[in-house]
């Protein structure tokens, strides 16, 4: 497993070949960026991205869209993957935000969780890119990155990856992290085809290593 020096290491190099790693989600508000984000579970950003002009255009404000009729929600985003269960998750979040938090997005974790459609890595994002609180958000590429390089145990589940991580690393820079391995699971340390060959961290990763010495 590597150290937390060679952890820390690993990250920098990701930065300097994404040194604008960041969310590609687009949002103008904090309330739409966290129904953006809500919305990219188990789809891309792009094909979000492509639908929330419209509906951020019909439901500005948490007020707005808690009024909403479901259907009609469902209508805007129906484009994406699992469109009715989110249609209806963004309406009660929207409502919860009202009822409980004076309609502005709350700023911790344990609030966010409790909004509709939020579990622990929607929050994580959202406090890191909207507050700019130290967070680490664990999703499949931080997942696949983290187990390839040995950063943490193969057998680490979600929660256990994101606490070895935040231990290994500063918190200073656990907001980069998260978005440069995202960037690197994208475009480097792809799931099916790794560019293993080419790779700067070949020296330090073990899987790599094995997948070059069998090719």
């Amino acid at each position: 497993m590597l150290s937390a020096e060679e952890c820390l290491k690993a990250i920098e190099i990701m930065g300097e070949s994404f040194p604008d790693a960041h969310s590609s989600l687009t949002a103008d508000t904090d309330f739409h960026f966290l129904l953006a984000v809500i919305m990219s579970a188990q789809t891309t950003d792009k094909a979000v991205n492509l639908l929330t002009p419209k509906l951020f255009e019909t439901y500005k404000t948490p007020y707005e869209l808690a009024k909403a009729d479901i259907t009609d929600v469902m209508s805007l985003i129906k484009t994406i993957g699992l469109y009715r269960n989110k249609a209806k998750y963004l309406v009660a979040c929207a409502q919860k935000i009202v009822s409980d938090f004076a309609g502005i997005v709350p700023q911790t974790r344990k609030e966010l969780m409790s909004l509709p459609g939020v579990g622990r890595k929607t929050a994580d994002v959202v406090l890191a890119e909207c507050f700019g609180i130290p967070a680490l958000a664990v999703d499949t590429h931080v997942t696949r990155v983290s187990k390839r390089l040995r950063m943490v145990a193969q057998s680490a589940d979600v929660l256990k990856i994101e606490r070895t991580l935040m231990k290994k690393l500063p918190e200073s820079v656990w907001i980069d992290a998260h978005f440069r391995m995202i960037y690197w699971g994208r475009y480097q340390c792809t799931a099916r085809s790794p560019k293993c060959e080419t790779c700067p961290l070949l020296g330090i990763c073990a899987e790599g290593k094995q997948r070059v010495k069998t090719n």
